[in-house]
């Protein structure tokens, strides 16, 4: 028997409970599996409401601060922004600060303008949507 479903719908629940009734047991045991899977997945309706526009959060930066504070730092004020987009251009200022040699409030500053230009991305692709 198909397990309990929700009233209403009439016609629809009768048929997908025949439906349900002349498939095999092994092909009973998919259909649930499946009908498990869409109830767990984001509901297209969710997925079509606009994000609200989320702003940064505090980016005061301090008077002496490391490469790597500052990237925890501006990650902690853009966390809208996905990380991994960001890890090769981040990765790559660090390299630059850790193996040349590059001083650490240049690379802030790149660190800065990098989050930046992406957060103005992100604002952009909000108002496109």
């Amino acid at each position: 028997m198909l397990p309990s479903m929700p009233m209403g719908g009439g016609g629809k629940n009768s048929r997908l409970s025949a439906l349900y009734q002349s498939l095999c047991s092994e092909d009973q045991q998919t259909l649930m599996a499946f009908a498990e899977f869409l109830k767990q997945r984001p509901s297209l309706e969710k997925e079509s409401q606009p994000q609200p526009l989320q702003l940064p959060g505090n980016m005061q930066r301090p008077q002496q601060e490391s490469v790597v504070a500052a990237i925890r730092r501006l990650s902690n004020a853009y966390p809208m922004l996905e990380k991994e987009t960001l890890l090769h251009e981040t990765s790559d200022l660090m390299s630059s600060h850790v193996l040349k040699g590059r001083a650490a409030t240049e690379v802030i500053d790149d660190l800065e303008e990098l989050f930046s230009t992406r957060y103005d991305a992100y604002r952009k692709q909000l108002e496109q949507d």
